[in-house]
């Protein structure tokens, strides 16, 4: 049997982070000692001048902090706080999988700020992240958003995955026709990961065609109700505390989804 390709998607924050990346360091250097405030600001703008919520949040802190710089952002990414095993998983998850000829890949997918992902310990193990980012200048300035990715704007990237179109600017091959036999992941080998409402689309989008999803959770009662409700209306095929240790129950899901994998991959051997 040929090594196959598995797609693994994550979004970033409260999926394999607790809380907003923003909210570790960067908005404490803004003069918010909560949180809170700076969002609601972000509603109002949003609601006042009818503008997207993600750019409201960019603007904002563009504006707040007109010294704003990619190598602070990237910098950022050293105060986040990961989930249990997050650290390790990436190494354990693609060992077992090319015990069975399977190659992962992972990527993330996230309202977040890419130029501070990339500043995590984790950053290396993904094929790409896309993510929320700025317009430099010639200084490295933020200027203007580059990308401001919502949660339906989340679900051009899933395609982009399955036809191995990875180039953003690239919408021509994107949208062009192409045969389920050309196509680099098919929507069966992926599995999404996400925490709440702004990951319905791309459930939907995994889950439609034939992939898996998991809603992940924190051990917070309202966390818990959120995932509940996106299984039992079947944006989740499952569902699992934010533990990405070994035998935790995203572990076993994700060896279980392995596992089947491999075995209907086996079985078209004999077709």
């Amino acid at each position: 049997m040929n090594k196959v390709k598995m797609a693994l998607i994550y979004d970033f924050d409260k999926t394999l982070s607790p809380k907003d990346m923003q909210e570790f360091h960067l908005l404490k250097t803004l003069g918010y000692q909560n949180p809170d405030e700076f969002w609601a600001k972000c509603g109002k703008i949003s609601q006042t001048h009818n503008i997207d919520g993600i750019l409201a949040y960019m603007y904002l802190m563009a504006i707040e902090d007109p010294n704003m710089t990619k190598e602070k952002l990237i910098k950022e990414g050293s105060y986040i706080k990961l989930f249990k095993g997050v650290d390790t998983w990436f190494e354990r998850i693609n060992d077992y999988a090319v015990k069975s000829d399977i190659i992962l890949e992972h990527y993330i997918i996230s309202s977040g700020l890419k130029d501070i992902i990339i500043g995590t310990p984790i950053a290396k193990y993904f094929k790409e992240i896309y993510a929320c980012s700025y317009y430099y200048d010639e200084n490295g300035r933020a200027l203007w958003p580059a990308r401001a990715i919502n949660y339906t704007v989340k679900t051009q990237y899933i395609f982009r995955i399955n036809k191995g179109i990875f180039d953003e600017t690239n919408d021509v091959d994107l949208n062009r026709s192409t045969k389920d036999e050309d196509k680099y992941i098919p929507y069966s080998r992926m599995i999404y990961f996400g925490d709440g409402l702004t990951d319905v689309p791309s459930m939907k989008v995994v889950a439609g065609f034939g992939g898996n999803t998991i809603a992940v959770y924190k051990k917070a009662k309202d966390a818990k109700e959120l995932a509940q409700d996106l299984y039992e209306n079947k944006r989740a095929t499952f569902m699992a505390n934010a533990d990405y240790s070994e035998g935790s129950k995203i572990d076993k899901i994700v060896k279980g989804i392995i596992d089947t994998v491999a075995a209907d991959l086996k079985l078209d051997d004999y077709r």
